[in-house]
């Protein structure tokens, strides 16, 4: 009997990008279901009750939730073309970065520049320069974070490959560039052209105009206060 993989995902969001790159990664067929969130289907409500937001996995009826829980649980599920070392303690190291990915550099990119002007901006981008240091210091003399192959980190923090430009050109300012982040330039090329990356990414036009949309509604909210 075939297995049932479902991907639940929005059009706009980078973290089903990590579920639907580690499971092409590891071979395994699926099928993606594209939600709406702003008109959520009964599907989804039902698999994600308590957060109600993508990405789900759904495999043979059972649904997995948070993009890094879900990147292990593939792990875990199908063995073969491994995001993880075997080295405990490397295997903690990538598992370090891809939460500093969600946590430190995602959190810092778009909710304290993209989302922000003035002092607090500035602030915003003194915070993700030093972020995406740590990135680089990281990757130095490296192809990927774990080495020759994508890994788990690499899955996390993929989304720079594309998001990082849009954030920066919807906001105004440039955060990356090949002079002071070298290895980060270097990696973000190398990811982008990963065969299991190609066709993922949502149109950049549309994404640009919802960012625009996005920082506007919220330096509006915030001028009211």
């Amino acid at each position: 009997m075939a297995e049932e993989v479902k991907v639940f995902r929005s059009w706009s969001s980078p973290f089903p990008l990590r579920v639907i790159w580690a499971l092409r990664l590891k071979g395994v067929k699926f099928d993606v279901i594209c939600e709406d969130l702003f008109n959520k289907s009964p599907l989804l409500l039902q698999y994600n009750p308590v957060e109600k937001k993508v990405p789900v996995l759904v495999h043979n009826g059972k649904a997995i939730c948070e993009s890094l829980v879900i990147l292990e649980y593939i792990e875990e599920t199908w063995k073969q073309t491994p995001l993880l070392p075997e080295d405990p303690y490397q295997k903690a190291n990538a598992r370090f970065w891809a939460k500093f990915s969600d946590d430190k550099v995602f959190q810092s990119i778009k909710w304290d520049v993209l989302l922000k002007e003035g002092k607090e901006q500035e602030e915003g981008i003194l915070a993700s320069l030093q972020n995406l240091r740590y990135l680089e210091e990281e990757l130095r003399g490296k192809k990927f974070f774990g080495g020759e192959a994508i890994g788990l980190a690499d899955l996390a923090l993929g989304w720079l490959a594309y998001y990082l430009n849009i954030f920066e050109e919807v906001a105004g300012l440039k955060l990356v560039d090949q002079e002071s982040f070298p290895s980060l330039v270097a990696w973000m090329q190398e990811f982008a052209n990963a065969p299991v990356v190609h066709g993922s990414w949502p149109d950049r036009d549309k994404l640009a105009e919802k960012l625009v949309a996005m920082r506007e509604a919220s330096l509006g909210k915030e001028t009211r206060k």
